[in-house]
């Protein structure tokens, strides 16, 4: 009896252990999962998620360590300047995501992978986003806010735009600050609201001239190659006929010559 008591405390004080350091390591990943990023302010529960504070901080890079149930991530008025590829991964229930008031001019590819059908609201307002990169919103279906930005209206932006997964509301606060060309009639206004303006129209009348620039060489090439082919060839015929014209004469005073002296 003694024997199996010391074997079932000793199976006991190894089960507590155990226990208590599953209870340990569960309570490091939570904290892990839940801690607030440096530099921002959590506030909510495991019920309404995690709300990230992170405005007016002169933040210049976009924290990486969120709280993996944050639903709302507020990060305007700071000194962004670009959002890096793979930026909010890890982030599911994401829903809501404030981007404006800072100087973010680029949007790299996969800039907000990952957010996607998770993401309703997002704001890039008040930026310096010039042009529009289809590829950092990868299949993003979002209501964005993308006004006040110095955006350029040509014809890549007009090819970019079909290729954009936002709502098409969203596209409407892309308002022309400049365009190319500058007649276009489209600065000051909602590209999206202009659908007759052609900006592409320039770009095809210059690739229309410059293919017949091209064509107009190369038939100008041949040309003179005909030219300088035939003139070659002239030239050699004209030395043929007139060795073929001399040899009768040569041949006429060869009998001359043989006449007179059978003659003599």
């Amino acid at each position: 009896m003694p024997l199996v008591t010391n074997l079932l405390l000793r199976h006991s004080v190894v089960m507590c252990l155990l226990l208590h350091s599953l209870v340990l390591m569960a309570f490091c990943f939570h904290q892990d999962a839940t801690s607030c990023s440096k530099s921002c302010y959590c506030t909510g529960d495991e019920f309404t998620g995690t709300t990230v504070r992170c405005s007016h901080q002169g933040l210049t890079e976009i924290p990486r360590d969120f709280p993996n149930d944050t639903r709302r991530i507020y990060l305007d008025f700071n000194l962004f300047t670009r959002v890096p590829a793979n930026a909010f991964v890890g982030l599911p229930r994401l829903t809501e995501l404030d981007l404006s008031h800072n100087e973010i001019n680029q949007l790299e590819p996969g800039a907000f992978r990952g957010l996607s059908p998770s993401l309703h609201s997002l704001s890039l307002s008040s930026n310096k986003l010039v042009k529009l990169n289809p590829e950092a919103f990868e299949g993003l279906w979002a209501s964005a806010n993308l006004t006040n930005n110095p955006w350029h209206c040509d014809c890549n932006l007009q090819k970019a735009l079909p290729h954009v997964d936002l709502e098409p509301a969203s596209l409407a606060g892309i308002v022309c600050h400049t365009t190319d060309p500058e007649d276009s009639r489209v600065q000051g206004r909602a590209f999206l609201l202009a659908p007759d303006i052609d900006l592409c129209a320039v770009t095809k009348r210059t690739t229309d001239v410059a293919m017949l620039v091209v064509m107009f060489c190369w038939f100008t090439m041949v040309i003179s190659y005909l030219v300088y082919y035939v003139r070659a060839n002239q030239e050699d015929a004209r030395r043929h006929l007139e060795y073929l014209k001399s040899l009768p004469s040569r041949q006429g005073k060869s009998e001359e010559s043989s006449t007179i002296s059978t003659v003599v």
